[in-house]
């Protein structure tokens, strides 16, 4: 499949072939551990064991990579498995590293009590201001980790500026692209070296699937990636890879309806007296809204915003809602809304990731506009 096709085109055919044996358009789950060789060491198309390598996995990693536009496309068995197995690779104990002041929370959880047990030291950061992320860095900060838009604020960083900076630096660009999905945004482009996604959210789209990814274009680095996966082990399962990859092929038809919804909910919401503050990249008055303009193709499902009343105001919110379905994830056809700082993002409470006790944040999904609308008036009271 050549990567000259359109995205929507490359979504549904790249690393999709029909089956050789039986003509089958859709590729089959080879739910397989092991494999037959063609002798002592003679691998029968490079597969011997699943976790080294299975062709359904195989031709999950393929679109990835495709659709990122990188060389390279490697599926784990959940969006922080990824990026346990990107950390490993690329840091050792004294390595620094910076990360969103508003990440998410299980990423923050990962640095802060995972990696940082072995020895690797983080600083958070503004990554919306570049001048702050430069001021981050040490002599020792191997990656900038950069979240756009950021999880649960909805913030947006300058990918092409703080790339710049990274690389003067001698540190890695790291860009989770889970909020927007290659299909709006492509970091590899904009000089990031390493895409990170759950691909549990949108990619997946149906809320069926736990799953992650990391898509590089650096042949030595995918390489390294590639040995750590094998050895960590926390590759995605044939099945697990076989739903995004069926996800897949809709995500540019869902990502449109998911903006689109999501729009139409900022409308509502800026208007309403019971709402303090929206965030929304779509929205003019939104501080990064003209680098998200010039970096994404449009601005996603995801929406925050803060209650007037505060804490059990926003509460009572998520309690209301009957459309809308209180629950933790993002990115599926339903419309899900969570309390961040109760849910999500409790593993932050004290940090300075800690996000407001009065936001809301709204997975927006793809049901009729006007019915999400009617169901958030009520919500809201």
């Amino acid at each position: 499949m050549s990567d000259q096709h359109s995205f929507e085109t490359l979504a549904i055919h790249a690393g999709n072939t029909a089956d050789p044996l039986t003509g089958a358009v859709v590729p089959p789950i080879y739910q397989v551990s092991t494999y037959k060789q063609d002798g002592v060491g003679g691998l029968r198309g490079g597969y011997e064991y699943s976790r080294s390598a299975n062709p359904t996995r195989t031709a999950l990693e393929e679109n990835l990579a495709a659709l990122e536009g990188g060389r390279t496309g490697l599926a784990f068995a959940s969006g922080l498995a990824a990026e346990d197995c990107l950390l490993r690779t690329l840091l050792t104990p004294g390595d620094h590293v910076v990360i969103p002041n508003d990440a998410y929370g299980g990423t923050f959880r990962l640095f802060a009590k995972v990696a940082s047990r072995w020895g690797v030291e983080f600083s958070v950061a503004d990554t919306s201001n570049v001048a702050a992320v430069r001021a981050a860095i040490t002599p020792r900060t191997k990656a900038v980790w950069v979240e756009t838009p950021s999880n649960p604020l909805l913030g947006i960083t300058d990918i092409a500026a703080v790339a710049e900076v990274a690389r003067a630096a001698g540190a890695r660009l790291v860009v989770d692209n889970t909020f927007a999905s290659p299909y709006l945004q492509q970091p590899l482009a904009l000089g990031a070296d390493v895409v990170v996604h759950s691909t549990t959210k949108y990619m997946g789209g149906h809320s069926d699937v736990v799953g992650g990814a990391l898509v590089v274009n650096d042949p030595d680095l995918a390489e390294e990636l590639t040995f750590h996966q094998n050895a960590m082990g926390g590759v995605a399962g044939p099945f697990d890879a076989w739903l995004v990859l069926r996800g897949i092929k809709t995500l540019a038809v869902r990502m449109d309806r998911h903006s689109e919804n999501a729009t139409k909910v900022t409308e509502l919401l800026t208007r309403h007296p019971k709402v303090t503050h929206v965030l929304y990249p779509g929205l003019p008055e939104h501080q990064g809204h003209e680098v998200a303009a010039k970096q994404m193709k449009a601005f996603g499902g995801m929406v925050s915003f803060r209650v007037a009343g505060g804490e059990e105001a926003a509460v009572e919110v998520c309690n209301r809602a009957k459309l809308f379905t209180l629950g933790e994830s993002l990115g599926g056809v339903e419309s899900l809304l969570e309390h961040p700082g109760r849910m999500t993002h409790a593993s932050a409470a004290g940090s300075p990731l800690e996000v407001p006790a009065d936001l809301v944040r709204l997975s927006v999904g793809i049901e009729n506009g006007d019915d999400l609308l009617a169901d958030l008036t009520q919500a809201l009271g």
